[in-house]
């Protein structure tokens, strides 16, 4: 594991915006799909699995890559409750972007619906085909959803705090890598 005094490595960042980018539009897909019953709900269907199973593969990549590139220390002048806060936040974050992903797929397995990506690729169902099971899943799902759009507003408002009013060098490991 390589830690440096930097900010987060390039890969790191790389990868945290290209995520935030999907989750954030996932997040509206999903209000899309739900607030819906015009013909565009399937296209937002397809799109919502499509985006999912990257988000998937992205998050896998992502916890590798936390590994070989460890982030940057906290600063030490974080009081501790914020300093445990985030800590927490982002074990739930993960979670989440890990979580999220394979409920919607076991969902679709459980209801009978393929998981079908670009053209013929289609995903092999994760959970046999059960109505009650399906039933649970999708209140998991749209559970997980409100969740996570929680977290991702709490991780967005920390974001801005660290920023514009602590100064303390966190949101710039993030968006340009320079030291905290």
């Amino acid at each position: 594991m390589r830690t440096t005094g930097r900010g987060f490595s390039l890969p790191s960042r790389l990868l945290h915006w290209a995520m935030a980018v999907l989750i954030l539009a996932m997040l509206c897909i999903g209000v899309g799909m739900v607030a819906t019953v015009s013909p565009r709900y399937l296209a937002l269907l397809s799109l919502h699995k499509t985006i999912g199973v990257a988000i998937l593969l992205l998050v896998l990549v992502r916890i590798i890559n936390r590994f070989i590139h460890r982030p940057p220390p906290l600063p030490r002048s974080m009081p501790r409750a914020q300093h445990l806060a985030a800590i927490a936040s982002h074990v739930l974050l993960y979670g989440l972007m890990l979580a999220m992903p394979l409920i919607g797929w076991g969902m679709l397995s459980a209801g009978g619906y393929p998981v079908v990506l670009a053209g013929a690729v289609q995903l092999p169902p994760i959970l046999p085909h059960h109505a009650q099971l399906y039933a649970c899943l999708r209140q998991a799902h749209a559970v997980g959803a409100y969740l996570l759009l929680g977290v991702v507003l709490l991780h967005i408002a920390a974001a801005l705090y660290h920023g514009m009013i602590r100064r303390d060098g966190v949101l710039e490991s993030m968006t340009t890598g320079t030291p905290r």
